[in-house]
């Protein structure tokens, strides 16, 4: 039997994912990086296991992670024993404690969440004894020119919004800092995907009463030349009182902007379940982008599962470009025609063909018996995402990805 063998130099910090070829298949880089760089090892595991699961992967599905804390390297003598030496990782992940007080404002009590780039903590504004959320990039981010326009963009789009369905920020706009970092409105409750995770499908009354909710916050955002492109459950906070948060403008397009080009896929530009066509080719969006992610989101809250499936997210992507989704109606008996229809309208291949405005959308979620049905899942199309179009969009899905500034 030959054993491959491959050397590569590590450094503390550093992440390593060892998984077989059946797990490889359904889960790309980008969304191995954000899991096992937000997570803990064990935790991360079981995270990537579930969506290989869910995208129906057929194989053996086996996946360790291992993270670098220290590195020992041999000190050679020219007399005496052989010594060693420890090289520790950086405090680059964690690198704010409990207890610490940053600007002698902000007094860090826990950490809530890490993302692939930023940590979020739940601290006490001394100024005003208030509980906040702050968002605290890296440290190795904070030195990288194009993540810290990035980061000021979104919070530039934090700062123009202002909906009670939107994630507030509660910095002022010229408040001194020794560091970029973001001050937010303190939640409690949890993500519309960890519901889903644990409750799903849902009532069909309630999916759509929380649809016409978001409905509302995109319209005010599309109103203020904001488009979100990155709509997913996870970026929709439920808050313990029943009000909804939009979150996370990270790739967020408003006008006014530098233009953004990519290359090499990651879920920065957009998750493969719940990207529009359009961004699979490589367009910018509009606002019928995020209507679009919207009714991919309605689908899954009630039928459990995603719109598209296949061997591998770039499938799963260029399916959207050459065909439509299975008739929702066909996983779940309790959704009506009318209710299939604004699923269907939200989710048409042409921007054209969708609704014009979230507004539009929700009329029709709060009056679901007044929907005219026009067969559209007569009307739907099989994705063939192994033919000629699949090819050519496929360069353009694996170039999606990382935003570079210019």
């Amino acid at each position: 039997m030959r054993v491959d063998i491959s050397r590569v130099k590590l450094t503390p910090g550093d992440i390593i994912v060892q998984c077989c070829d059946g797990f490889w298949s359904k889960v790309t880089e980008g969304e191995m990086l954000t899991i096992a760089s937000k997570l803990l090892p064990a935790e991360a595991c079981a995270e990537l296991i579930r969506l290989a699961e869910r995208r129906f992967a057929d194989d053996n599905l086996t996946v360790q992670i291992a993270q670098v804390t220290d590195i020992e390297h041999q000190v050679t003598m020219t007399r005496g024993p052989v010594g060693y030496w420890k090289e520790s990782a950086p405090n680059m992940v964690n690198d704010l404690l409990d207890g610490q007080t940053l600007d002698d404002r902000y007094v860090i009590n826990e950490t809530i969440s890490r993302s692939g780039m930023a940590t979020i903590y739940k601290a006490t504004d001394a100024k005003t004894d208030t509980p906040v959320a702050l968002k605290v990039p890296f440290l190795q981010y904070e030195s990288d020119p194009g993540f810290f326009s990035r980061f000021q963009q979104e919070q530039k789009i934090g700062h123009a919004l202002n909906h009670p369905y939107v994630l507030k920020l509660l910095d002022e706009i010229n408040q001194k800092k020794s560091r970029p970092y973001m001050v937010m409105e303190y939640l409690e409750g949890q993500t519309l995907g960890q519901l889903l995770r644990s409750m799903a499908p849902l009532p069909v009354k309630d999916a759509l009463q929380l649809t016409s909710r978001i409905c509302e916050a995109l319209q005010y955002m599309h109103q203020n030349n904001v488009v979100h492109r990155d709509l997913k459950p996870d970026n929709v906070m439920i808050c313990s009182d029943g009000s909804i948060r939009i979150m996370d403008f990270g790739i967020a397009k408003y006008d006014g902007q530098r233009r953004l080009t990519f290359g090499g896929f990651t879920p920065t530009m957009g998750t493969p379940d719940y990207m529009a066509p359009e961004q699979v080719r490589g367009k910018r969006g509009d606002k019928r982008t995020d209507i679009y992610s919207l009714g991919a989101m309605l689908y899954e809250m009630l039928t459990d599962r995603a719109p598209f499936s296949g061997a591998n997210p770039f499938i799963i992507m260029n399916s959207r470009v050459t065909g439509d989704p299975p008739a929702p109606r066909q996983f779940n008996e309790a959704i009506t025609p009318q209710v299939e229809e604004i699923i269907l309208h939200a989710m048409a291949r042409d921007p054209a063909d969708r609704y014009p405005d979230a507004a539009a959308m929700k009329a029709d979620l709060d009056n679901p018996d007044a929907v005219e049905v026009t067969g559209r899942a007569a009307r739907l199309v099989e994705p063939n995402p192994l033919n000629t179009s699949w090819r050519k969009y496929r360069v353009v899905a694996l170039a999606v990805g990382i935003p570079f500034w210019r």
